[in-house]
């Protein structure tokens, strides 16, 4: 079953949270994987949705999600692709309300101790990818009155997992702060910034994970199992919508409890 049938199928009733927004989702070119995911569960909700990515899976996502999505290619890490990406969506649809800024790479551990070229690769993407496209999103929102930014994190940023890249806790650890300092900088002018901290989750990436590995993973979480990418993605959509009104500066671990069992 395909992330679109998932989100269809879905025993939750779409309630139109965001009917109306106009979305700009980064990271959204995986199938299967958190940012597409987001995309799909957003076109439900009644928004209408920029697919960004650097891999040209972006283009699939749109055309499986409809008229209601626009594609475009671009690298979070060069500010010219990111500047370019709110123009489009300006072009587009007439404004942006919402930035889902998911966009990343993997932070599985590489060795024992972390390379210069570990630390540039995960921080080029998950941190400063994080401050450019955010920044970007306020330079677009201000002038209509604000928005809401949800930024992902992850569990990794609360504690130290021997799986994890310590290069990309950090990373993580620094989106949480980013995210922080916006809400604080621009609460008054009508921004609200988020972030979601996931757990171990079944993405398309995940899939390969060895059984033992797997299983392993699966049992750190409280509820004993991992979590699926629209669980991650309805969290995101109700703090992009209204109903979140006066949530802001707050990182949602969405981990089934894997935070809370961290030592």
């Amino acid at each position: 079953m395909t992330v679109e049938e998932r989100v269809a199928n879905s025993p939750y009733p779409s309630g139109g949270l965001l009917e109306g927004k106009v979305a700009v989702i980064t990271g959204a070119g995986v199938a299967e994987g958190i940012g597409a995911t987001c995309a799909a569960v957003f076109v439900k909700e009644g928004a209408q949705v920029l697919t960004a990515d650097i891999s040209g899976g972006q283009v699939e996502t749109a055309v499986a999600l409809g008229p209601s999505v626009s594609p475009f290619r671009a690298d979070v890490t060069r500010e010219e692709d990111v500047e370019a990406m709110f123009a489009h969506a300006l072009e587009v649809f007439g404004r942006v309300d919402i930035l889902v800024n998911v966009a990343g790479n993997p932070g599985g551990r590489r060795g024992a101790e972390v390379t210069v070229e570990e630390f540039e690769s995960l921080t080029s993407v998950h941190l400063l990818g994080t401050v450019l496209t955010n920044k970007h999103a306020v330079r677009t929102m201000l002038p209509t009155g604000g928005g809401a930014i949800v930024n992902f994190s992850s569990a990794a940023a609360f504690n130290v997992d021997g799986r994890i890249s310590p290069a990309y806790s950090a990373a993580k650890a620094g989106v949480n702060a980013v995210t922080k300092a916006v809400a604080v900088q621009y609460g008054a002018q009508g921004i609200r910034a988020n972030a979601v901290a996931p757990g171990f989750t079944l993405s398309r990436k995940n899939h390969a994970v060895p059984p033992e590995i797997m299983a392993d993973l699966e049992s750190r979480a409280a509820l004993g199992r991992a979590g699926q990418p629209e669980e991650q993605a309805h969290v995101a959509a109700f703090l992009a919508s209204d109903r979140a009104s006066f949530v802001t500066g707050v990182i949602v671990p969405v981990d089934g409890g894997w935070s809370v069992k961290l030592a």
